[in-house]
């Protein structure tokens, strides 16, 4: 705790002078840029990885980075998917999950979290990537698997984010785009998926301009005078 307390003391003295202005200014309300889901992975840091300031990322972590889909028992997810398109009024939602996923580790190998039975319930919600990462890669080198599984792990919680009835009526109205991101914090490397290629490239391969309903195809967008 001493670390994080001299952290509060260093930030109370050096930085939020330094940004007096923007934190008055964040004190009449709050339009985010984006909201930015991730996993709760301490090696991740939003702001950090996307260059932003307080104010501009309304951000969801959970283990693994999961969406439950509609239908589900009422979540702190849901509730902050609602509220970041609906009342905010976000543009963008970056799904973004990354390397080395302790939580994707746990769904390859279940033995690892049976003694978290929270945890292994939880992992459920991603239960379906595990298959649909051994047809891509059918010799099963673990690697390979386990990127494999964080990339379709992300795409299969795009999907569960389409189901929600917030987000569809955002996308149908052209309001909303989703980004499917894996981060790998390693070598700074983000990809992103290009529904044209049905694969992950680096972010600056990928088609910035794009509605990912459905996944499989690419829809025409609005003009968006902020880009």
């Amino acid at each position: 705790m001493t670390r994080i307390i001299k952290g509060v003391f260093d930030f109370q003295e050096r930085v939020f002078g330094s940004k007096r202005t923007l934190f008055r200014q964040l004190g009449a309300g709050q339009r985010p840029l984006a909201l930015f889901i991730t996993c709760s992975d301490s090696r991740i840091n939003p702001n950090l990885l996307t260059q932003t300031e307080p104010g501009e990322l309304f951000v969801l972590r959970n283990a693994g980075n999961l969406v439950p889909p509609q239908g589900s028992p009422p979540s702190g997810e849901a509730a902050t998917i609602e509220y970041a398109v609906h009342h905010l009024h976000v543009r963008d939602v970056i799904l973004c999950g990354h390397s080395k996923c302790g939580a994707m580790q746990g769904l390859l190998a279940p033995q690892a979290v049976s003694d978290m039975p929270a945890v292994a319930d939880w992992l459920k919600v991603a239960g379906p990537c595990v298959e649909r990462a051994k047809a891509r890669v059918p010799d099963g080198a673990s690697p390979a698997l386990l990127q494999a599984v964080i990339e379709q792990n992300v795409l299969l919680q795009v999907e569960h984010l389409q189901s929600l009835p917030s987000v569809q009526q955002s996308a149908a109205a052209g309001r909303l785009r989703l980004h499917a991101w894996v981060y790998d914090f390693e070598n700074g490397g983000v990809t992103a998926y290009d529904p044209r290629s049905e694969r992950f490239v680096p972010l600056a391969e990928s088609p910035r301009r794009k509605l990912l309903v459905p996944m499989t195809a690419a829809e025409p967008e609005p003009a968006d005078p902020n880009m």
